[in-house]
């Protein structure tokens, strides 16, 4: 039976812990890798170097993950949920495994990896919906020691084929089709294209999901389910070092080029772990649910690997917040008794534009706490959501932390921290946050903003880009020697607490005077007629840096051409109340919509570019959620 973890139970224990955690880092994150199932114990805790970017955790240690999710959870809790599939369309039935039963589909799924010639070491690439099987598929490499890289069911076969040949997968896992609201996908159709283009892949595993008929290239493409069938249920799990890497997943870089961020087995185990159980306070018969996909960082972290280290229930869901309705998130909270939900403030300001009795209509009774992820969220959706999802009972822990960091860096923790809207708040245990001045200089004190930098590893952080090392040293330990550099501009509250203002090319400098764009974003946002907004700096000959504001009117607000000037001039009313004049933007323009990847990223850099009138080079942008958007702004650009 595992050891229990311990866990933060109130603000005076945090600081506590927090200062036990900086004085004595390697001692303190013994002890918190000291409750897991290990095949061999660590040498050295942490050999440190953030110059080079070589940073390693638990040297020597011997292990495997997925012992540490499944099986040491069996005695005590094999009988209990750990994961609930919710399908596209709520009249589908769900899905509902145990710790037992998901144990026995992992190991059935990781001897048919090994019965197809996947080697510990060999890189697996998934391109599949939010079904179970990709849940399962994730932890079987991690039982034999491959490495898992899940590619977003959203990208384009271009996308694919860059991910898979960077990786040099050599199996891909797949679906015939994948349901996204009222839409089907020809998931397979997209692999197939972007194969041509990759020779290292030898085999194809295809789950039947939706029924579609697909190619199946002989001696390439085989059939999840036949494979599966006379798999046994159990797999003995592979010894991995604690450096081993455990996946491969791929960030968009300033280049286009995508990166392909590594982390390995040990640190970033603990660090899932702890971040989980800390930040959510996560009780033993709760149900848990982050909407995020798996072929998001947040959806390994806090879908998968959190959750089913701290033995919790996690919910993983298929469809879409406005599918059949605007009130499915809500309908699944109270089908489901779901007692933590953490979600995108994106998908909050969507369901904010529609009719209230969406929300409305169901209890909610059993949430306890709320969270936000992927963007600092505005004040206008942090008091929307806790007045009408958490019924103003619930905290909202607002998490700030990157594909890099591996898990939350800086949070209140549900319940026990102060929280103040669109504040992330304080740093995790471990976590050693500075603000650094443009020439590297530490700044001091509170109330003051700056750079966001960590000056001490964390065992959850970046260890290299796949493939390329120098890559990884030069954007996130060449800035500022001696420190991680998150590329975020913050300010530091009298109080201590830290809101996120922005990615430091997202900082508009107007006139000597420094603004986030999700500061003048957020004032925005608090005008009534506006739903959604993204704010980008373009030339100015006075000023340095223009404000150019591209705003989403909500229904009605904008119906026709004379109501525009009255918006805008409401809009800045609005921005010159909330900050002053200095920030008023100097071009407002109404748009239908915004261009955003399929996860809910604003491409801010689309958009300057735009504002900057340089639109015969926006790069790729067929995997935006909606690419014929941008043609729409570039017509409509003043």
């Amino acid at each position: 039976m595992p050891a229990e973890h311990p866990r933060i139970h109130s603000f005076a224990e945090y600081e506590e812990t927090y200062r036990r955690s900086v004085e004595n880092p390697e001692q303190f994150w013994a002890e918190m890798a000291e409750p897991f199932t290990w095949r061999r114990k660590w040498d050295t805790v942490l050999k440190a170097d953030l110059v080079g970017g070589h940073n390693e955790w638990y040297s020597g240690a011997k292990l495997n993950i997925t012992e540490n999710c499944l099986d040491r959870h069996l005695a005590k809790r094999g009988n209990k949920l750990a994961l609930i599939w919710e399908p596209n369309d709520p009249k589908t039935r769900q899905i509902r495994y145990t710790y037992r039963e998901l144990h026995q589909h992992v190991c059935q799924f990781a001897n048919v990896l090994l019965n197809n010639g996947v080697e510990k070491g060999d890189r697996v690439c998934l391109y599949m919906p939010m079904i179970p099987q990709l849940a399962i598929a994730v932890l079987a490499c991690a039982r034999i020691g491959a490495v898992h890289s899940v590619i977003f069911a959203g990208f384009s076969a271009t996308a694919i084929a860059d991910r898979v040949n960077d990786a040099q997968a050599t199996v891909v896992l797949t679906s015939d089709g994948l349901n996204r609201g009222p839409k089907q996908i020809p998931v397979k159709r997209v692999v197939d294209e972007a194969l041509e283009h990759c020779p290292s892949v030898r085999r194809v595993i295809v789950v039947e999901h939706i029924g579609w008929p697909v190619h199946m290239q002989e001696g390439r493409d085989v059939w999840y389910h036949e494979e599966v069938k006379d798999a046994s249920k159990s797999c003995p799990a592979e010894e991995m070092d604690a450096e081993d890497p455990l996946f491969v997943l791929y960030t968009s870089g300033s280049t286009g080029k995508p990166k392909g961020v590594v982390h390995t087995t040990a640190g970033y185990m603990v660090w899932a772990d702890y971040t989980f159980r800390n930040v959510f306070q996560v009780q033993e018969n709760d149900v848990y649910w982050c909407t995020a996909d798996i072929g998001w960082v947040t959806g390994h972290s806090y879908l998968l690997y959190g959750p089913l280290l701290s033995g919790a229930t996690t919910l993983m869901f298929e469809g879409i917040p406005t599918y059949p309705d605007a009130g499915r998130f809500w309908e699944v909270i109270d089908k489901h008794g779901v007692n933590v939900f953490y979600t995108a403030p994106t998908a909050i300001r969507s369901l904010m534009a529609t009719p209230l009795d969406n929300v409305l209509s169901y209890s909610l009774d059993s949430l306890r706490v709320l969270g936000t992820v992927g963007e600092p969220i505005n004040e206008e959706a942090w008091y929307w959501y806790h007045q009408h999802v958490g019924k103003e009972r619930c905290p909202i822990v607002d998490t700030w932390w990157q594909t890099e960091t591996g898990g939350i860096m800086i949070s209140a923790l549900a319940g026990i921290s102060p929280l103040k809207p669109t504040h992330a708040g304080q740093p995790l245990p471990g976590v050693q946050p500075v603000l650094l001045t443009q020439e590297g200089k530490e700044i001091e004190g509170n109330d003051e903003e700056g750079y966001l930098a960590i000056k001490f590893p964390w065992p959850g952080m970046i260890r290299t880009t796949y493939g390329d090392h120098e890559r990884a040293r030069q954007t996130y330990f060449g800035p500022y020697p001696g420190y991680y550099f998150t590329g975020d501009g913050a300010r530091r509250d009298e109080n201590g607490l830290y809101r996120i203002i922005g990615r430091v090319d997202d900082v508009i400098n107007v006139s000597g005077h420094r603004f986030g764009t999700a500061e003048i974003e957020n004032a925005i946002n608090q005008n009534a007629n506006v739903v959604e907004s993204a704010v980008v700096g373009y030339p100015h000959d006075v000023k340095g840096q223009g404000i150019y504001a591209f705003v989403i009117c909500r229904d009605g607000s904008c119906n026709s051409e004379s109501d525009k000037p009255h918006v805008e001039a409401s809009i800045i009313e609005t921005i010159v109340a909330e900050i002053g004049k200095i920030a008023k933007p100097d071009k407002i323009q109404i748009v239908s919509g915004l261009p955003k990847t399929r996860s809910g990223k604003i491409m801010r850099r689309i958009l300057r570019k735009v504002a900057e009138g340089e639109t015969s080079n926006l790069g790729d942008i067929t995997t935006l959620l909606d690419p014929g958007v941008v043609d729409e702004i570039i017509k409509g650009k003043k």
